[in-house]
């Protein structure tokens, strides 16, 4: 159960049901991120903004995205993130031994560059936040200025919610 009580998505008010609305038109419905969220109205609202723009109208490949999502969970500890994103890693063409693999916490037998720099960038900037030039490098080649704020923004945003998830104990949907 999450360290903070899931707000009754039922409940008489118009500032929540009209954010409610909006997170089951978007989302399909309303998950235990959403319901913890709206203890504070302003803040989900933002949230949701914020991760649609991420997930939904980045030019980013869903592939990449959701590579970096499994890898931020596994190294975050969160494992609620971690099966929320698994489907749609699977979706986005990332085979299951793949995602086996970063389940367990280990970097897959990837097959080519990008794969390798895009989560070596991830684990810099999710365990040690400053990222150097060199480790930048291939990160610059290989990507678009679009495509290098998307990603960055995309796992800035992901250590955000695994780190939200984790320490609000949000490990499962009931």
């Amino acid at each position: 159960m999450p360290r903070v009580s899931p707000v009754d998505v039922e409940r008489d008010d118009a500032d929540l049901q009209r954010l409610v609305t909006r997170i089951r038109e978007e989302r399909g419905s309303v998950l235990m991120l959403y319901k913890v969220l709206l203890n504070s109205v302003p803040i989900a609202e933002g949230w949701l903004g914020f991760l649609t723009a991420i997930r939904q109208k980045s030019s980013l490949p869903a592939r990449l995205r959701e590579l970096v999502i499994l890898r931020i969970a596994a190294l975050n500890s969160a494992p609620y993130e971690f099966a929320a994103h698994a489907p749609f890693a699977r979706d986005a063409g990332i085979p299951d031994n793949w995602i086996a693999s970063l389940r367990e916490g280990s970097i897959p037998a990837l097959t080519n560059d990008l794969d390798r720099a895009v989560l070596m960038y991830t684990d810099k900037m999710t365990r040690d936040v400053v990222v150097s030039d060199s480790d930048y490098g291939e990160i610059g080649r290989q990507l678009s200025d679009r495509h290098v704020v998307e990603l960055t923004a995309t796992i800035a945003a992901y250590n955000m919610v695994s780190r939200f998830l984790t320490a609000l104990s949000i490990h499962e949907e009931h």
